[in-house]
C-alpha cells in the first residue's frame, strides 16, 4: 500500500507544479532503414519550475518518442525491434553508442511480442510478478530458454514504487540491476529510472537516468516527465 501512495504522490503532484517550455533537440537515428535526419521540433511545455526548464531541453528521434535530459547534451536513436534514445555530454554516432560508461539519459521501448519478446521477459521477470505465469508459459512452450531468466528483484536494487505496470527503481553504484541490463556499465554514479507497461501483451518502456552529482537533483523531473507522459 505505502508503494502505491508513494506513486499516487508522484503522480498527482506535477499537477501543482508551473508549466515551462524546454527546447526541442532533434536526434539523429539509424537502424533497419537507414540512417535518418534529425527531426524538427517546437519547444516543448514541461510541468516544472521555470529556474528547472532552463536547465532541461526535450530530445527526440521523431513523433512522441523522446525524453527530458540535462540542456546542452547530445543524442543519438536507433530503430528496430527496440527503439533506442542516448542522450550523453558528448557526442554519440551508430559507431559510438556503447557500452555508456559515464552520465547518459536512455530510453528505450521494447515490443512484447516477436523479435523484442526476449529482451522484455529480462524486465518482466525482475519487475513484474503478474507477468510471471506469461514468462513461464513460454519457457514452458520452449519459446524461450530455461534456466536463464531470473524471478525477482536483484539483491541490491531499491524499488522506490512499484505497481502492476510500473515499477520506479534505483540501482546503486557500483552495482548490476535493472539500470545494468542494457548498455549502462556500473561506475561510481546511481543508476535511476522507471519501467512502464503499455498494452496487452505489454510492450516495455525503460527509462534510465546518470547523472553528475551537481545535475542529480534533474533525475526525479525526467522520471517524471515519463510517467505522466505515459501513466
Amino acid at each position: 500500500m505505502r508503494n502505491r501512495v508513494a506513486v499516487l504522490i508522484l503522480f498527482t503532484s506535477g499537477l501543482f507544479a508551473q508549466t515551462a517550455r524546454v527546447p526541442f533537440v532533434g536526434c539523429a537515428q539509424d537502424g533497419q532503414a537507414g540512417p535518418v535526419e534529425a527531426p524538427k521540433g517546437t519547444d516543448v511545455p514541461v510541468e516544472v519550475e521555470p529556474r528547472v526548464a532552463r536547465r532541461l531541453a526535450f530530445y527526440s528521434s521523431g513523433g512522441s518518442f523522446g525524453v527530458l535530459a540535462p540542456r546542452g547534451w547530445y543524442c543519438f536513436g536507433l530503430d528496430g525491434s527496440s527503439g533506442e534514445l542516448l542522450v550523453s555530454p558528448r557526442p554519440i554516432n551508430a559507431h559510438d553508442f556503447f557500452p555508456v560508461a559515464g552520465p547518459a539519459v536512455e530510453l528505450n521501448a521494447i515490443e512484447g511480442g516477436g523479435p523484442g519478446t526476449a529482451l522484455a521477459v529480462e524486465v518482466w521477470a525482475r519487475a513484474f510478478p503478474a507477468l510471471w505465469p506469461i514468462v513461464k508459459g513460454l519457457i514452458s512452450n520452449g519459446d524461450l530458454p530455461a534456466g536463464e531468466y531470473t524471478f525477482g528483484p536483484y539483491p541490491k536494487d531499491k524499488l522506490i514504487a512499484q505497481t502492476d505496470r510500473l515499477v520506479q527503481f534505483q540501482t546503486p553504484p557500483h552495482s548490476e540491476g535493472l539500470g545494468t541490463m542494457s548498455h549502462f556499465k556500473a561506475n561510481d554514479d546511481p543508476i535511476d529510472g522507471v519501467a512502464i507497461l503499455q498494452g496487452q501483451p505489454p510492450d516495455l518502456l525503460v527509462l534510465r537516468v546518470r547523472l553528475p552529482p551537481e545535475q542529480r537533483d534533474l533525475a526525479p523531473i525526467i522520471i517524471h516527465q515519463i510517467e505522466r507522459e505515459h501513466k
